[in-house]
């Protein structure tokens, strides 16, 4: 179960992803163990708007990619590669996955900023304008 907390604001009207629609269930699907699904939360602290997106394991200078668009619309991509190796067995796994998310009118786009810290990327949208063009949001690392 994720320990992240999900929440529904006026601001925005979210659907469930994929991974949500299957939690829970008390048996294994068998896609669900190979899959893998960006979790994110969204939430509102005082005028900025904050997504966070559960990404552990990746380099954010080099796995992941953050753009917004003129409709308002945040996208986030990530690229996995990973190999586990253990005693006469290794295994690959690896995958592209992408969440985009809709901001909520208002939004200051050339405010945007983005952090990593622990697994976690927090992008924080300030509230309180409008901005025109498609622009890359760069990933700052937490301590």
């Amino acid at each position: 179960m994720n320990t992240m907390e999900r929440r529904k604001f006026p601001l925005m009207s979210r659907r469930p992803d994929l991974a949500e629609w299957f939690e829970g269930f008390p048996f294994d699907l068998p896609f669900a163990s190979e899959a893998h699904f960006i979790r994110i939360e969204e939430s509102q602290e005082n005028d900025t708007y904050v997504v966070k997106a559960e990404l552990p394991g990746l380099d954010p200078d080099n796995d992941v990619e953050i753009t917004l668009n003129r409709s308002g619309v945040l996208t986030i991509h990530a690229e996995r590669s990973e190999e586990k190796k253990e005693k006469e067995r290794s295994e690959f796994r690896y995958g592209s996955f992408t969440r985009s998310v809709t901001l909520p009118e208002g939004v200051r786009e050339e405010d945007i900023s983005a952090t990593y810290d622990k697994g976690i990327l927090t992008v924080k949208a300030p509230m309180g304008g409008a901005g025109t063009a498609t622009r890359r949001i760069t990933i700052e690392r937490g301590s």
